[in-house]
């Protein structure tokens, strides 16, 4: 592992994780179905996977525990617009008077095998998207088309991607000929069973009489999704919404941060989720 370790270095920090052998320092996941055989199976046959659900449902934790179960270093991407084929890649950089090659996070991940995490590949380039397609078949070849060369990828090397289906638009979408390429994995917000289990190892220290409010509050302000809502009450904001609770704002100021304010600027969609709010959290 030291070596693997090692041949990383020069991966920025922040879109590198190395897996841990500790059970302690595995990352909480609660399963929801058996997405978790799915992967496996995947990996096994070092099949793609494309990740598919709304933002903060647990797509990028899911993957965070599967590489931590599966003993490989995570190399993460989230894509933008801005994006380029040369961002994953690499490219030639004046060093001195020299010309030198820098592999990008995608070439070092092919090399070390590690797993390769495009999240949110909508928002990337076309020719960004365009380059993954050798991985993702028989060949498993990554082109440097800048050197001349064509990479063989490790045989531990994976690729994942992720997407929000709700955001689809004709001009950000991946062809059909991209997403039959990858082997796809439907995410959704958890039970509020589920959700419980989850918020409370998130927030241990959330007292417990507000748990079982706090998840059937964002159960009930999913309904009004499509409703004058573009996007969802997440898992993710419950969490942040339990912290900031545990943090000393009071039941109804932390939802309002944290579920009202970053989903809405209009103000009788804002009171209306409010009286959703108080109806749990009277006081």
């Amino acid at each position: 592992m030291k070596a693997l370790l090692k041949r990383l270095r020069g991966v920025e920090r922040d879109i590198i994780q190395a897996p841990s052998e500790d059970v302690a320092d595995a990352p909480f996941y609660q399963p929801q179905h058996n997405e978790v055989a799915i992967f496996e199976a995947a990996w096994r046959k070092r099949l793609p996977v494309m990740l598919k659900g709304p933002t903060g449902c647990g797509k990028t934790r899911f993957l965070e525990y599967m590489a931590w179960k599966l003993k490989r270093p995570l190399v993460t991407v989230s894509c933008h617009e801005d994006l380029t084929s040369s961002d994953l890649i690499g490219r030639f950089l004046l060093e001195g008077d020299q010309t030198v090659w820098q592999d990008g996070p995608l070439t070092r991940a092919v090399k070390v095998g590690a797993i390769c995490y495009l999240d949110e590949i909508v928002e990337a380039r076309t020719d960004s998207t365009v380059i993954i397609h050798p991985l993702t078949d028989h060949r498993r070849q990554l082109p440097l088309e800048k050197k001349g060369q064509e990479i063989e990828a490790h045989e531990d090397f994976m690729l994942v991607i992720s997407y929000n289906p709700g955001y689809q638009t004709v001009l950000k979408d991946l062809k059909p000929s991209t997403k039959q390429r990858f082997i796809g994995i439907n995410f959704n917000y958890p039970t509020a069973e589920i959700e419980r289990s989850i918020v409370r190892n998130e927030v241990p220290d959330l007292p417990e009489a507000l748990l079982e409010p706090l998840v059937a509050l964002g159960q009930r302000a999913r309904s009004l999704k499509d409703h004058g809502l573009d996007e969802a009450t997440s898992t993710r904001a419950l969490v942040y919404a339990a912290n900031m609770i545990a943090a000393g704002l009071t039941a109804q100021e932390a939802c309002q941060v944290a579920l009202i304010n970053p989903v809405t600027d209009d103000t009788e969609l804002a009171e209306a989720l409010l009286e959703i709010v108080r109806a749990h959290f009277p006081d």
